[in-house]
């Protein structure tokens, strides 16, 4: 049974949207095809940046089977060298298929 998390990438510094050099553009453009991927394979329920006034951070929300799944999609993502993850489970409430 599937199971629904949170998870929030962190940036490598407060003006990281503000800022991106060359490399990490690219690297997050990378970022958002693989989530756009693992989305078409039904594992993403919706993710993009947090226009937070203090920050801008990453959020998304997928669904898998396991902590140990949601860490490989992790370990897997090219800008998981860039910023720092934050997973939780969430008791998420999804429409029915």
């Amino acid at each position: 049974m599937k199971k629904y998390f949170m998870l929030k990438l962190n940036p490598p510094r407060p003006t990281f949207a503000q800022d991106l050099t060359d490399e990490e553009r690219s690297i997050m453009q990378q970022h958002s095809a693989y989530w756009r991927d693992l989305m078409s394979k039904g594992f993403v329920v919706a993710f993009g940046p947090v226009i937070d006034p203090k920050v801008v951070y990453g959020l998304g929300i997928v669904a898998a089977e396991s902590f140990e799944q949601v860490e490989e999609f992790i370990k897997n993502d090219p800008a998981d060298k860039l910023g720092d993850y934050e997973y939780y489970q969430m008791m998420a409430v999804v429409p029915e298929k």
